[in-house]
C-alpha cells in the first residue's frame, strides 16, 4: 500500500493496468503499489485519457462532472462567474463541478429563432460572429421577416439577431417617412392636339407595409404609372385654352384618383400639384403675340376714352366761356400767365401804341 495526498482544488483518478478504477478528492488516501494515480486541476476542463464514457460509468466522478454533449447542429455557450467564455462546437466537453460556478445554454442551429434569455450583448461577440446574422430596421423604417420565400412577421424599428443556418431570411424594409414623387417633363397631347408638357408632383406615405412590399411588386413604380395616366386622362379632355383656365382643377383631380386607386398599393396620398405646364416654342410665341395685341387693344380703349372725356371738357368750358365774358377774360389770362412763364425777354417795337396794346390785352379796354 502506499499514501496518496490529493490537494484542494485537485481529484486524482486512479488507473491499474491502464484501466480506471476510482476517483479520489482532496485529502490522504491510501492506494495500491499496483496502481497509479493521475491528478487533475479542477480549473481546468476535464481531459479524459480516453473516451469520457469510460469513466462516467462511475456515479461518484459523474457526480463531479458537467458533461456537455453538442450535436453537428447546436453550440453550446458557455459561461463562467455569469459571463460569457467560449463557444462549444460539437463535441463532448466535461467541467469540473464545485470549484468554478460553470452554466450552460444550449443553441439549436436548426431553428433560426434566438431565445430571449440570450442577451444581445452577447450576440455581437466575436465568439458568435459566424453563428449570428442581424437586420437593422431604422427609426424611420419597418420591415417584414420572410422565411424561405414566406412572409412570417412583421419587424420592429431596432437591431434584429437570428442564428445562421440553411434557413434562407429576407428582410423587407419600407421608408415610412412622406415621401414626394415627381413627374417631370411629361409630354400630354391636348384634346386639340396642343404637345404640352407637364411638370407635376405628389407626396404620399406608407400606411399598409404588407400590401406594398408582399401584394404589391414595385409600388412605386405602380404609383409612377397610375399619376401618368391621371394627367393624361385630364389634359387629354381639354383644349389648351381650356386646359389653361381649368389649370387649378388638375392637381385636385389627379389627388382624387390616386387616392381611390392608391389604396390597393398600400399608401396614402397627402398632396399633388403643378409645377409647371410648358408650351411648344411656336405655340408660346402665338400666345405672347395674342397678349400683346389684347393689351394693345385694351390701351387703345383707354386712349380713347381719356380723348372723348378731354373733348367733353373742353366742350363744356367753351360752353360757360360763352355764357360769360369775364370767365373768358380770365381763362385768356391764365393762359397768358402761363406763358409768360415761359418768357425770359420781351422786345417790343412799335413806338407808343405798344402801351395802348398791352392795356387792351391785359385789361380789355382801349
Amino acid at each position: 500500500m502506499k499514501r496518496v495526498l490529493i490537494n484542494q482544488g485537485n481529484v486524482g483518478l486512479v488507473f491499474r493496468n491502464g484501466d480506471y478504477k476510482r476517483v479520489l478528492t482532496a485529502g490522504k488516501h491510501w492506494v495500491s503499489i499496483l496502481d497509479s494515480v493521475v491528478k487533475f486541476d479542477m480549473v481546468k476542463p476535464f481531459m479524459a485519457p480516453k473516451t469520457i464514457d469510460l469513466y462516467l460509468g462511475d456515479e461518484k466522478l459523474a457526480g463531479l462532472l458537467n458533461v456537455i454533449r453538442v450535436a453537428d447542429t447546436e453550440i453550446v455557450l458557455k459561461y463562467k462567474r455569469g459571463n460569457f467564455r467560449e463557444v462549444l462546437t460539437s463535441g463532448t466537453y466535461a467541467y469540473w463541478k464545485g470549484l468554478i460556478d460553470y452554466s450552460f445554454i444550449k443553441v439549436n442551429l436548426a431553428d433560426y429563432e434566438i431565445d430571449e434569455c440570450i442577451d444581445k450583448e452577447v450576440l455581437i461577440d466575436r465568439a458568435l460572429y459566424s453563428y449570428v446574422r442581424k437586420f437593422t430596421i431604422e427609426s424611420f423604417e419597418e420591415g417584414l421577416l420572410l422565411v424561405n420565400g414566406k412572409y412570417v412577421r412583421q419587424l420592429d424599428k431596432g437591431t434584429h439577431y437570428f442564428w445562421q443556418n440553411t434557413t434562407a431570411l429576407t428582410v423587407l424594409k419600407a421608408d415610412m417617412r412622406q415621401v414626394q414623387m415627381e413627374v417631370n417633363g411629361q409630354e400630354i397631347l391636348t384634346k386639340d392636339k396642343a404637345a404640352l408638357r407637364i411638370n407635376f408632383y405628389g407626396q404620399y406615405k406608407v400606411k399598409d407595409i404588407v400590401k406594398a412590399l408582399i401584394e404589391n411588386k414595385d409600388y412605386e413604380k405602380q404609383l409612377y404609372v397610375l399619376m401618368q395616366i391621371a394627367l393624361r386622362e385630364f389634359v387629354g379632355r381639354f383644349t389648351l385654352d381650356e386646359l389653361l383656365e381649368e389649370k387649378s382643377s388638375l392637381a385636385e383631380y389627379v389627388k382624387e384618383v390616386l387616392k381611390l386607386k392608391s389604396k390597393d398599393l398600400g399608401i396614402e396620398i397627402r398632396d399633388c400639384g403643378v409645377k409647371d405646364i410648358i408650351l411648344p416654342g411656336e405655340v408660346k410665341d402665338i400666345m405672347n403675340q395674342v397678349l400683346v395685341a389684347q393689351k394693345q387693344a385694351q390701351a387703345n380703349v383707354v386712349t380713347r376714352r381719356e380723348e372723348t372725356a378731354s373733348t367733353r371738357n373742353l366742350l363744356n368750358t367753351a360752353k360757360l366761356m360763352e355764357d360769360n365774358q369775364m370767365l373768358f377774360k380770365l381763362k385768356e389770362m391764365e393762359y397768358v400767365e402761363r406763358i409768360a412763364e415761359k418768357v425770359s425777354n420781351i422786345s417790343l417795337s412799335g413806338g407808343n401804341k405798344v402801351l395802348d396794346q398791352l392795356k387792351e390785352v391785359f385789361t380789355g379796354f382801349k
